[in-house]
């Protein structure tokens, strides 16, 4: 059994980071959260979004779902709440859910403290007492079936549904037979090939869940006034070689492995532990969908990309794969590992090794380009106006 070191927490999680996370509650926070990271130094890090402080009941329980599901994610030591004072969103309520892991958490009120700068000072030293309880933490060995992985792709081309993605699923195979569990996402990204996972679910109960997330997310374009068959694959797509909405999902759904569903969960919810592979159902904005699976406890994300990204996150380090070799030329120093040799003939077998290996590396605390590079992109998805009238309430 491969292994890792990382940090025990009291729920059994095990952590592969220790940080100290900001947790605004609005856009009205966000930027005195992201002042009291960077005052308190590099293991603390902020969230910041675009949530207004206002939003419809579905919405604003989804915001906090995620934000406790980040704060509880067992990359976190230690986490701080942060509100202006006038949102909808219950921080006290948010921090309670993190407590109820065993994760040190404190609020923070910018009125409460009376202003911007008192509350900057404050938020600091509330940082640097989560720092000194989650320097306790000792890291531990821990097997690889403890390990939940997101997988995500975004920029994607020619390269990406024949090298990239199918070496993620590799790696993605060989952890959940270790035991461990493996998460894709971006339920538009289905569309055109959602029959072939559909016939991979474990049981009717999974597969009806599917198919209807499916439909769902592709009616609610619909009522939107768009047609996500007719507007895939976008043009930057195209200029990459992609031709069909088929061909692009097709590509993606790789990224999954080829091993059976065995759950569809909603946005941000928890993943489970030892699950095999598991659906979240996310919109294909890849921030926000990253957001989703860290959210649900992944502790490392592998992002493919074709065309290029720099994307990372502040709580869950993220592995690029690139399967383009100009990609990998031009953007060496944001990339972990390069799936372009399947193109010159090395089997999507090793370079599935090689992203596996990197995975239990990462884990283990080698730090990935994004790290290296402070890449840490936050957005929460929003429930559409429409898609409370239409749908009732997905939150």
């Amino acid at each position: 059994m491969q292994t890792f070191s990382g940090y025990r927490r009291d729920d059994g999680r095990i952590g592969v980071r220790n940080r100290v996370a900001i947790l605004p509650t609005s856009v009205a926070s966000s930027a005195v959260a992201d002042r009291i990271a960077t005052d308190a130094g590099t293991r603390v890090t902020a969230t910041p979004h675009q949530m207004g402080t206002d939003q419809p009941d579905p919405a604003r329980r989804r915001t906090e779902r995620v934000l406790a599901g980040i704060g509880r994610n067992p990359n976190v030591g230690g986490a701080l709440v942060v509100e202006l004072g006038t949102e909808g969103v219950d921080a006290a309520g948010v921090a309670d859910e993190i407590a109820n892991t065993g994760t040190p958490v404190e609020t923070l009120s910018i009125r409460d403290a009376g202003g911007t700068r008192e509350a900057v000072e404050d938020g600091v030293d509330a940082a640097e007492r989560l720092l000194e309880e989650a320097t306790l933490a000792r890291r531990e060995r821990a097997d690889a079936d403890e390990l939940v992985f997101g997988v995500e792709c975004g920029g994607s081309d020619a390269t990406s549904g024949v090298a990239a993605n199918p070496a993620v699923g590799n790696a993605c195979d060989r952890l959940v037979e270790a035991g461990g569990t493996s998460c894709f996402s971006e339920t538009p990204e289905f569309i055109g090939a959602e029959h072939i996972l559909a016939e991979r679910c474990v049981d009717e109960s999974v597969r009806e869940r599917l198919l209807e997330r499916v439909d769902r997310r592709e009616a609610v374009a619909d009522l939107m006034g768009v047609d996500l068959r007719g507007t895939q694959p976008t043009p930057g797509n195209q200029e990459g070689g992609l031709t069909t909405i088929e061909e692009k999902s097709l590509g993606a759904i790789a990224k999954g492995g080829t091993t059976p569903i065995r759950r569809v969960v909603d946005y941000g919810d928890r993943l489970p532990v030892g699950g095999g592979l598991v659906v979240m159902d996310t919109p294909g904005y890849d921030v926000e969908s990253v957001v989703g699976k860290v959210a649900g406890g992944a502790q490392v994300i592998a992002f493919t990309t074709g065309r290029g990204s720099t994307t990372g996150n502040p709580i869950a380090p993220v592995i690029k794969v690139t399967g383009n070799p100009q990609t990998q030329a031009s953007m060496a120093n944001n990339m972990d590992v390069d799936a372009s040799t399947v193109l010159d003939g090395e089997s999507v077998e090793s370079v599935g090794e090689r992203v596996y290996e990197t995975l239990l590396s990462v884990a283990d605390g080698t730090r990935t380009e994004a790290e290296r590079r402070g890449m840490a992109e936050f957005a929460i998805n929003e429930i559409q106006p429409r898609e409370l009238a239409s749908l009732g309430d997905p939150a």
